[in-house]
């Protein structure tokens, strides 16, 4: 009888840590569970069809809709590819677009003008992605004073003026004693450039840049990070977009942070789908990564780049009425998606 009672309390001991050890391994997979119903329920709290616009060589929102990042949340986008940046936040004008990004400039120069807000900042401020612009001018041009009296190429809504008005300066040149061009795109520029029409352009990302130093008669004078210009980027959406589905924008930001962590993560894979949707060379794709995947959030160095765009702009006459930036931020929306990459204090 001793012995049954012995092997009754040793299977029921067994039973019970078996059951104890069950429970644990399965908490990882229950917080997962728990972790896809909650998106699953932000995603069907505020589905979405939005248009986005883009440009041919911007990995993030190709990668966000192939992969389903976007369709995870709700967001039904279709992507419209502009030549600029600035051509896509023009569109949201005439409703083209919903959502555009760009630098400082072209925002600041739409939430200026219409009602529009900025969402977020995509955290391409840094040095290393001023080092990514170059300056190309014709083999007679070895200083900046060589610039006097040069067509300079300006793409036009982009904040290439600005940065010509501070390199010039910066480099005893007034701007007046030089002549700006605006264009269209960067391949406008290339073409004026290989048939002699301007004398030097900015340019920025790997394609580009081999295809402008193969020009003959032309060299890299100098890059961004060389001069006092840092440039942002920021994501804006019309006001009432962000009113009617503040959610969705939400999931948006958050699909677009878990896209730049995939793409860190899978270079090769990234390149292939801007490869495939864009043509754009896959080395080229990789090359860029490191200063051409986003960071999404907001930051204190994100509010003063665009508080220094801004008065430039101002004093320059580009924006003719001064506002508030505060006024012009909505920020709900990036501090709920991404709160540890939300650093601005209001």
């Amino acid at each position: 009888m001793k012995k049954f009672g012995i092997l009754a309390t040793v299977l029921a001991v067994t039973f019970t840590l078996a059951a104890c050890g069950g429970k644990d391994n399965n908490k990882p997979a229950a917080a997962e569970a728990n972790s896809a119903n909650s998106q699953q329920a932000e995603a069907a709290a505020d589905p979405i069809k939005i248009k986005i616009a883009d440009t041919a060589t911007n990995p993030v929102l190709r990668v966000a809709k192939s992969k389903g990042f976007l369709e995870k949340y709700g967001i039904d986008a279709d992507i419209i590819t502009f030549a600029t940046p600035a051509e896509g936040i023009n569109s949201l004008f005439i409703k083209q677009a919903d959502i555009g990004w760009g630098a400082d400039f072209p925002s600041l120069n739409a939430v200026s003008k219409g009602d529009f807000s900025i969402i977020a900042a995509t955290g391409t401020d840094t040095e290393a992605s001023a080092a990514q612009w170059k300056l190309f001018v014709r083999d007679e041009i070895q200083s900046p004073a060589d610039l006097k009296g040069k067509k300079l190429s300006t793409l036009r809504g982009t904040f290439l003026p600005y940065l010509w008005d501070v390199y010039l300066k910066d480099n005893g040149v007034a701007v007046a004693d030089t002549k700006e061009i605006g264009q269209g795109g960067f391949d406008e520029a290339y073409v004026a450039l290989k048939k002699g029409e301007i004398d030097a352009s900015w340019v920025i990302g790997a394609t580009l840049i081999d295809k402008f130093k193969a020009i003959e008669g032309v060299h890299e004078l100098t890059d961004m990070s060389k001069t006092s210009v840092r440039i942002g980027g920021t994501i804006i959406a019309p006001n009432s977009l962000i009113k009617d589905h503040p959610q969705a924008v939400a999931n948006f930001l958050k699909a677009l942070d878990e896209t730049s962590k995939y793409i860190t993560a899978n270079p090769d894979e990234t390149a292939d789908i801007l490869f495939a949707e864009t043509k754009q060379p896959k080395e080229a794709t990789i090359r860029d990564l490191a200063t051409n995947n986003w960071k999404v959030g907001f930051t204190q160095q994100s509010f003063d780049s665009l508080t220094n765009q801004k008065n430039y702009m101002v004093g320059a006459g580009i924006i003719k009425n001064d506002f508030n930036l505060a006024d012009k931020l909505s920020l709900d929306s990036v501090q709920q998606a991404v709160p540890d990459q939300f650093t601005y204090k209001k």
